[in-house]
């Protein structure tokens, strides 16, 4: 298993699998919370669950430090539905 990796200059979480890099874009909107905004998998990685484990390493690190989210990527939405462990992290309405 890869390790994903957290860019905070460039507001994005990484997973890298040989040449190409899976990529989870976030902005911050206050403290401790960001709102995840775009998910890409590069064609050569589509299939493999790259992005499904890109989505669980970026959740683990955002709860592990305390931090709310709030779903903006369809992806992360559907992924939210599928693995309702991680609804904890989301900001309330």
């Amino acid at each position: 298993m890869a390790t994903v990796v957290h860019h905070k200059s460039a507001r994005r979480f990484e997973l890298a699998a040989g040449n190409h890099v899976a990529i989870l874009e976030y902005e911050r909107t206050g403290d401790g919370v960001m709102a995840l905004t775009h998910t890409f998998v590069p064609e050569a990685l589509r299939g493999q669950g790259v992005g499904l484990e890109l989505v669980a390493g970026a959740l683990a690190e955002i709860k592990q430090r305390h931090w709310k989210i709030i779903p903006l990527c369809p992806f992360v939405v559907t992924y939210l539905r599928r693995h309702p462990e991680w609804n904890t992290l989301v900001v309330e309405d």
